[in-house]
């Protein structure tokens, strides 16, 4: 038995290809075609939101995000993330600023935050970069308070809250921005592929002229720089059959979370679920007692073929990259990036295997 972190959802062929077909007759490949006007209204209807912009993928998104909100200087953000989540600030030329996470969410902590703005750090910060890591929702009535007091742009990296409802409402709707990777590994994907939501209008405007080499769609004018970060109809039509099959999709990845839950909350700490939210089952992660046991689970693991990842290691602050920037300690990521494993979860792992997997986890504490 050979069980990976991660395996992509594939819809039935035949549906993906009837999708497929449609570009074929049309011969119409790219440039913003029927089969992505077709995904755009349909996430927009499922995902409860306004100002959906389809891109290339999820890195894309967070530099078009930056772009079309005019960040630069400095943001906040956190180092218990995936890479792109900070790369993607410093290709545009903008200077991460690492505040540390909170210990029950894992989220960027906005007390830290707050104190990184009340200090001599404050000056040239433009915006701050939270992540919904996980899924899990940040506090963002305390990020939407900070960035009202300080005048910042936020934007939420969402590339694990695909589906996340807060209180009734779409977590996607927060901020100035959040962004969303469609990568072949997420809940819902298009194989590669991204999207940002934007809450103003007219930075959807701007977004839109900019992913097309600065060109206006309308009139074909020229506004200013532009990049080719457009979504094609080959990505658009297996978001489509994703999508057909997204409620069945999402049912199974929270039923496999909530079996991991039972069998091993009662041993481990996992995140603490934000009040009022849903989860769509995106990751199951756990922090073992030391950085020792969790070494010593991820062999155990691998020695019966079972594959889990770090993530997220190492805290980003103190890669040597962004430590010549100006290190800044977080104790707390930088503790939970030695401790924390991400097991495996997919659309279908089978109950039989999540029960194999937890059985070897706690065989190793």
């Amino acid at each position: 038995m050979t069980i990976p972190v991660n395996r992509p959802y594939q819809p039935p062929f035949a549906q993906y290809q009837q999708y497929l077909q449609q570009a074929f007759d049309r011969n119409w490949l790219t440039n913003n075609g029927p089969l992505c006007q077709l995904l755009k209204v349909r996430l927009e209807e499922y995902l409860g939101v306004k100002n959906l912009l389809l891109v290339a993928n999820g890195t894309l998104a967070m530099q078009l995000a930056y772009r079309a909100l005019d960040v630069k200087g400095q943001a906040i953000t956190t180092p218990f993330t995936f890479i792109a989540s900070s790369s993607s600030l410093l290709w545009e030329g903008i200077t991460p600023r690492f505040a540390d996470i909170d210990a029950q969410s894992f989220n960027l902590s906005p007390a830290a935050t707050a104190a990184m703005l009340s200090s001599d750090l404050s000056a040239e910060v433009s915006a701050i970069v939270p992540v919904h890591v996980y899924g899990n929702p940040c506090d963002v009535h305390a990020f939407e308070q900070i960035g009202a007091k300080h005048q910042l742009k936020v934007i939420y990296d969402a590339a694990h809250a695909f589906g996340i409802q807060l209180a009734g409402r779409s977590v996607l709707s927060f901020g100035d921005a959040a962004t969303l990777s469609f990568h072949a590994t997420k809940v819902f994907h298009t194989v590669e592929g991204g999207a940002v939501i934007f809450r103003d209008a007219d930075a959807y405007q701007r977004a839109e002229r900019m992913i097309n080499f600065g060109i206006d769609n309308k009139d074909g004018t020229i506004s200013g720089p532009g990049i080719n970060c457009k979504m094609s109809e080959v990505h658009a039509a297996m978001g489509l059959a994703v999508l057909d099959n997204i409620d069945q999709i999402l049912e199974k990845r929270q039923q496999n979370y909530q079996q991991y839950l039972r069998l091993l909350s009662p041993y481990l700490q996992t995140p603490l679920w934000a009040e009022n939210a849903s989860s769509n089952g995106a990751y199951f992660p756990i922090l073992c007692p030391t950085a020792a046991a969790a070494s010593k689970v991820m062999q155990h693991l691998a020695a019966h073929q079972v594959t889990a990842r770090r993530y997220f290691a190492p805290s980003i602050n103190t890669l040597a990259t962004y430590q010549t920037l100006g290190y800044q300690s977080c104790p707390v990521s930088e503790d939970y990036a030695n401790r924390t494993l991400c097991l495996p979860l997919y659309y279908d792992l089978t109950e039989t295997e999540i029960n194999f997997v937890a059985k070897l986890v706690l065989e190793c504490l």
